[in-house]
């Protein structure tokens, strides 16, 4: 934590929020010769955890630019197994490792490298509102220990989670779908039989309509346990009772070690992620992998490139749109044409009923084991939609 008696008036950047994509936002900001300071409203960086705290462990050594550390990590995942509505399991081999992490640990490294890079930390401060004249953001209003301070700056970088405050006093409205927000619960469970190097997913609408089910294991006999359903049925039952009802199928004896709660956008990318002075980042960009809800990895590589481009706007002197764009521009030929796949195959993938999955599972267990893969799934899905699978062939062959 950086003293607030120590905070300086003006910064070449703010980024408000330190979960992944904001301190990698802080980090090739401060590294490419920034002034940065990171805002992060909890007092502890990576607490509470809001995901199942997955990664493909390749890409986030490549965006870490070292090996993993073994602290980061809780399991190594070689395999997936999804579940159809009527419990039929199906093993998905993958080429790549992937990773559970612990995420308290990872975030708190994440924004340790943001600070070795000359990053100023503030915890315990919480941005209140951005600072304008004329119309052009000018920094931003953070309570710190109950007073108002307010910050000026060029650059604020928006990286503070689902339906972003700051874009929205900047004048961007970042407001979810209802429909595009899924509500998730979950839980940290103790005693249950899992694979140590398995990631499950469960699919039925009894218990999560619109979404799915998820086991990541953590340890021996330890896994965080959740789900996540369309907004449009979170109106209907409390989404606990959604996992409740998952738990007394699956692990009726298991206990619960902590729980959690939040949204995840599975929408397509904020149609603006730029303004005069303003990048938006991560979940507050709605960035997140639109069919799995994952936004650790999209969201670095967000932060990555806005750091880049802001400190690059710095050297310059010009903090306009135009000045901006390059990282919108960059974000979409990195990940987000790719998501606006997923995005059209998620809209299709949740209309699909319970029996048509059942059937998905039979015609894939029937199949030879060297043609047992994820995208032989999905093309077992899509096979009466022809236009669904030039999507998926283009996002396998990017992949």
């Amino acid at each position: 934590m950086y003293l607030y008696e120590q905070l300086e008036n003006f910064y070449d950047v703010i980024v408000v929020g330190a979960g992944p994509s904001g301190s990698m936002a802080a980090w090739h900001a401060a590294r490419n010769g920034a002034r940065v300071l990171l805002l992060e409203k909890d007092r502890d960086v990576g607490t509470p955890v809001r995901c199942a705290e997955g990664v493909a462990k390749n890409i986030l050594e490549e965006l870490v630019e070292q090996p993993i550390p073994p602290t980061w990590i809780a399991s190594q995942i070689t395999k997936f197994r999804l579940f159809s509505p009527d419990g039929t399991p199906v093993y998905v081999h993958v080429d790549e490792v992937g990773l559970v992490l612990h995420r308290r640990l990872f975030d708190y490294d994440l924004a340790l490298k943001a600070v070795q890079a000359g990053a100023k930390l503030l915890t315990g401060a919480a941005a209140t509102d951005v600072l304008k004249k004329e119309g052009i953001l000018k920094g931003v209003q953070v309570a710190i220990n109950g007073r108002d301070h307010n910050i000026k700056c060029s650059i604020i970088i928006a990286a503070d989670g689902v339906e972003s405050r700051v874009a929205r006093w900047a004048g961007i409205n970042s407001t979810v779908p209802l429909k595009e927000m899924e509500t998730c619960v979950q839980y940290t469970l103790a005693g249950i039989p899992i694979e140590s190097d398995t990631c499950d997913f469960y699919f039925s609408r009894d218990f999560a309509p619109g979404g799915y089910a998820w086991v990541f294991p953590k340890g021996e006999k330890i896994a965080n346990v959740g789900l996540g359903i369309s907004g449009n049925y979170a109106r209907n039952k409390d989404p606990q009772n959604y996992l409740h009802q998952f738990l007394l199928r699956y692990f009726p004896t298991s206990s619960i070690i902590s729980q959690t709660v939040g949204g995840v956008p599975v929408d397509r990318t904020l149609k603006n992620i730029v303004s005069d002075g303003l990048i938006i980042v991560g979940d507050a960009a709605h960035q997140a992998n639109p069919i799995s809800g994952g936004g650790i990895i999209s969201g670095m590589i967000a932060g990555k490139i806005a750091g880049q481009v802001a400190a690059e706007a710095i050297r310059k002197n010009k903090f306009q749109h135009a000045d901006l764009i390059p990282y919108a521009r960059q974000w979409h030929k990195t990940v987000g044409k790719t998501h606006q796949r997923y995005y059209r195959l998620k809209e299709a993938l949740t209309k699909f009923s319970d029996q048509h999955l059942n059937n998905i599972a039979k015609e894939y267990l029937n199949l030879e084991p060297d043609k047992q893969n994820l995208m032989t799934i999905f093309k077992l899905a899509f096979k009466h939609n022809p236009a669904f699978l030039i999507d998926v062939i283009k996002l396998f062959t990017s992949m």
